[in-house]
């Protein structure tokens, strides 16, 4: 591991090589990003509720492991698909619902209009990969307060999650500087 200072953070790199399918190794590269400058945590009364949806079961392990930065932060279910999604935001009513686009069964953007409708006081950030700026608009217009692409997520995901816990909109500084519409 070894890590550099960028912009106003510290990256450290992980690397390991991992088996694949039993046809040899391939290499896992994580990068940890934190600020160099302390973020004030918010004082939190009670735990955050938080749900993680996304189809790929080692991309929720990742954001899982992120999230337990802070101890208030609490994740309460995990869902790898559309509909599920919805049926746990209605039952649980999670503060907040980290939300992939591309899942099976329902899209994300689908998800959050019904999400909206059925736990309207759950927060919604997008977590994608998908960088298409008329995807991010549409997104942000399901009434979520966020978007990160999850090639930022080890820099950004902690500060999205404080900001719109906070109630301001965030969106990953690779998309940042288009105008999109505060929801």
């Amino acid at each position: 591991m070894f890590s550099f200072a960028w912009d106003n953070f510290t990256v450290a790199v992980q690397a390991a090589s991992q088996p694949f399918m039993g046809a040899g190794t391939w290499m896992l590269v994580q990068l940890i990003c934190t600020p160099r400058v302390r973020i004030q945590e918010q004082k939190w009364s009670v735990s955050i509720r938080i749900l993680i949806v996304d189809d790929f079961e080692d991309w929720r392990r990742q954001v899982h492991s992120l999230l337990q930065a802070r101890p208030s932060w609490q994740v309460i279910a995990e869902t790898s698909e559309g509909l599920a999604a919805v049926q746990k935001a209605d039952e649980l009513k999670p503060d907040l619902i980290l939300l992939d686009i591309g899942l099976p069964k329902l899209n994300g953007i689908e998800a959050a209009r019904q999400i909206r409708r059925l736990s309207p006081d759950s927060r919604i950030i997008f977590l994608s990969q998908n960088n298409d700026l008329d995807v991010v608009r549409t997104a942000l217009g399901t009434g979520a307060l966020g978007y990160v692409l999850k090639i930022d997520a080890g820099c950004e995901l902690l500060l999205a999650v404080e900001a719109v816990l906070g109630g301001a909109q965030f969106v990953s500084s690779s998309v940042k500087g288009h105008p999109f519409t505060d929801t």
